[in-house]
Order: structure tokens, then C-alpha cells, then sequence
């Protein structure tokens, strides 16, 4: 599970991430609202704590904008603001939760649980590009109602690459998401191409409609192209 925490308070920032990775999360921590647009539109989260008091970007601006782009990530916010009017205000906006500073750690970890556990009964169960259909439940995958025999590592990819169907990723972020291997000294470049290379024999074999495109100088993206 992915938690994103927009908090300008670095020691407040720091004992959230510090709890929630102690509990097994990954955890990634911005202190500018606009970072934490930014990071909100183009990766992916199971969750968002977002602060109201931030510099440059109010928090209840950047809840809006995410919300009126569609994206449904649920949202707590946290904050100083403890009038009735502030609460209502943020859940209005489209918070999923919201807790006033300060709080103990275990009631934003109980809150959170709460929301993950909400977010996981509206999962899609199933991601498809073109002909290709993922089954998350049954861990299948089928390409013009074939089945394809992919190994756990090939499935996270290609899970990953249908996340971000029409995105551009790039290695630096299949090798944090995929591998969670956000630093290392040896990058996983060579590693992740030999694996989009198989992937991408296994799923775009004697198929006029290429799935699996190289975007060079970039990395990789998923969108049905036809076969030059």
C-alpha cells in the first residue's frame, strides 16, 4: 500500500512516515502543496494525508483540483483548523476523513486502515487495454481470450503499465513501484529491460495491435499502436 503525506511540518512529516513505514506501508512525503499535486496526478496511491496549511498551494485548493480531475483516492486531511465549519468545509471539498492536529498516532492509523479498507471494496477488479484483460482477482491475464502464462514479476509490470494506460513511465519508476526499489546504487535499467522485453513478447506475439510501446529517451508506455 502506497501513502502519499503532503506536510509542510517536517517533524510532523517525519513521525507519520517513520509510523507507517514501522507498519509496513510505503510511504512518500512532499512539503509543498504543489509537489503534492504534482505527485498526486501522475503516480499511484491508495492513499492521500494532505495538511490544509500548506505553502504555496492551500490544501482544500489542491483536494478540489484533484477531485474535479476525477481522481477518487481517498483523502485525509489533517489540520489545526478544528472549527465545525473547517470539517465541513473539507469534507465538502471531497476529504474522505478528517483529523485535527494534534492527534495520537494511533487513531490516524486506525482512521487510515478505516479508509484502505473502504478504498479496496471499489477497487476495479479488472484492467483491460484493446484485447487485453487483467483479472486482479483471479491473477489471470488474456489477450484475445487467450490466457497468457506470465510470472509474478511479469504481472506486477504489466499491472503497472495498465495503471498508467496513454502515460509514459519511466524506469526510475517501475524500478520504485514495481521492484520498490526507490535507491539503490546500481540502477534496475537492465534488469527492466530484459523483463519488458519478455513481457513484451508474451503479450504483443502475432498481434497486428502492439500494446507495449518504447518512448525513447523517456521509458515505456502502454497504448495500442498497429504493428509497422
Amino acid at each position: 500500500m502506497r501513502i502519499l503525506i503532503v506536510e509542510d511540518e517536517p517533524k510532523v512529516a517525519r513521525a507519520i512516515e517513520e509510523g507507517l513505514v514501522g507498519e509496513g506501508y510505503a510511504v512518500t512525503v512532499t512539503h509543498s502543496g504543489e509537489d503534492g499535486f504534482f505527485l498526486a496526478n501522475t503516480e499511484v496511491f491508495d492513499l492521500m494525508v494532505l495538511d490544509l496549511m500548506l505553502p504555496g498551494r492551500d490544501g482544500l485548493d489542491i483536494l478540489g483540483a484533484l477531485r474535479r480531475r476525477g481522481l477518487g483516492t481517498p483523502v485525509l486531511i489533517l489540520s489545526a483548523r478544528d472549527a465545525v465549519e473547517d470539517r465541513v468545509q473539507g469534507l465538502e471539498t471531497g476529504a474522505d476523513d478528517y483529523l485535527v492536529k494534534p492527534f495520537a498516532f494511533t487513531e490516524l492509523l486506525a482512521r487510515i486502515r478505516a479508509l484502505l479498507r473502504r478504498g479496496r471494496q471499489d477497487e476495479v477488479l479488472r484492467l483491460q487495454a484493446a484485447n487485453l484483460e487483467m483479472d486482479l482477482v483471479t491473477h489471470s491475464v488474456r489477450r484475445g481470450g487467450a490466457p497468457l502464462d506470465l510470472t509474478v514479476k511479469e504481472f506486477d509490470l504489466l499491472e503497472f503499465l495498465l495503471r498508467h494506460q496513454g502515460q509514459a513511465v519511466s524506469r526510475e519508476m517501475i524500478g520504485r513501484d514495481v521492484w520498490h526499489e526507490g535507491q539503490r546504487a546500481t540502477p534496475l535499467d537492465n534488469v527492466i529491460d530484459v523483463h519488458i522485453a519478455r513481457l513484451r513478447k508474451k503479450v504483443d506475439t502475432g498481434h497486428p495491435l502492439r500494446l507495449i510501446q518504447t518512448v525513447r529517451g523517456v521509458g515505456f508506455m502502454l497504448r495500442p499502436e498497429a504493428a509497422a
